[in-house]
C-alpha cells in the first residue's frame, strides 16, 4: 500500500474497469494518441499484442509519446504458444514512465495494473512514484486484479467504465481542475467510481468486493454527453 495518501487528490488517479472481452488497449492507445494530437503533453506507455503465424503470442510496450515499441514479451520456446514476459523491456518501459515523469507531463499513461504489479513486479514502483507526485494518472485495471488494485491504492482513485466517452470524461473534469492551478481541490482517501451500479452489482455477485458508488459522480456521469 502507498503511504501518505491523505496528500492524494483521488481524482487524479483514474483506472478503467475491464473484463476480458474489453480492448483496453485500443481504448487508451488511440485516447493517448488523440491528446497528444490537441496539444496535450502525454507520457507514458500502452500496450499492443500481436499473434504470429505460428500461434505465438508477442507483447510490445509504445512510447506515448514518440511512438516507439518496446518489446515486453519473449516465446517459451520455438513452438510455444504463449510468452513470458522480458525483462530487458519491462526495464525499457519502466523508463519511459520515469522520463515522462521527470518532464512534468500533463497526463501519465500507464497501460495496466495487472498481475505482475499485484505481486509487487512490473511497473509497480512506477505507479507508486506517480501517485506520489500528484501527477494525473490514467492506467487499466483487470477485473480479477481490482481488490488487489483497492489495497494497492488504499482506496484512492476513480474508477472507469472501459468506455471512450467516460474516460474523456474525466480527462475533461481533470484538466478543468489543473487549469485552475488547483485553488480548491479537497484531499480523502476514498475510491470513487463512475461505474453504473448494475455493472457494480455484477462484479459483488462475482465475487470481488466492489466500492458503493457516490451519487456525485454518477449523477455528472449520467448527464454526460
Amino acid at each position: 500500500m502507498i503511504g501518505d495518501l491523505e496528500e492524494i487528490d483521488p481524482n487524479d488517479v483514474a483506472a478503467v474497469f475491464y473484463q476480458p472481452n474489453d480492448d483496453v488497449d485500443k481504448l487508451l492507445a488511440d485516447f493517448a494518441q488523440d491528446l497528444a494530437r490537441q496539444g496535450v503533453r502525454v507520457g507514458g506507455i500502452v500496450q499492443r499484442h500481436f499473434k504470429g503465424a505460428n500461434g505465438t503470442h508477442a507483447m510490445v510496450a509504445v512510447d506515448v509519446a514518440t511512438g516507439q515499441e518496446i518489446s515486453i514479451s519473449k516465446p517459451l520456446d520455438s513452438g510455444a504458444m504463449s510468452c513470458t514476459l522480458d525483462t530487458n523491456g519491462l526495464a525499457e518501459a519502466a523508463a519511459v514512465v520515469s522520463r515522462a515523469l521527470h518532464d512534468k507531463v500533463d497526463l501519465l499513461v500507464i497501460s495496466k495494473f495487472a498481475k505482475q504489479e499485484a505481486l509487487g513486479r512490473g511497473l509497480r514502483a512506477e505507479f507508486i512514484d506517480a501517485i506520489t507526485r500528484g501527477v494525473p494518472l490514467l492506467t487499466a485495471v483487470p477485473r480479477k486484479c481490482l481488490a488487489d488494485w483497492r489495497t494497492f491504492t488504499g482506496d484512492v482513485g476513480t474508477l472507469l467504465l472501459c468506455d471512450r466517452q467516460v474516460v474523456e470524461q474525466w480527462w475533461r473534469d481533470s484538466s478543468t481542475r489543473l487549469a485552475r492551478s488547483r485553488v480548491f481541490s479537497p484531499r480523502c482517501g476514498y475510491l470513487a467510481t463512475m461505474i453504473p451500479d448494475s455493472l457494480m452489482t455484477a462484479v459483488r455477485l462475482s465475487g470481488t468486493q466492489a466500492p458503493k458508488a457516490p451519487a456525485r459522480l454518477l449523477g455528472r456521469l449520467r448527464k454526460a454527453p
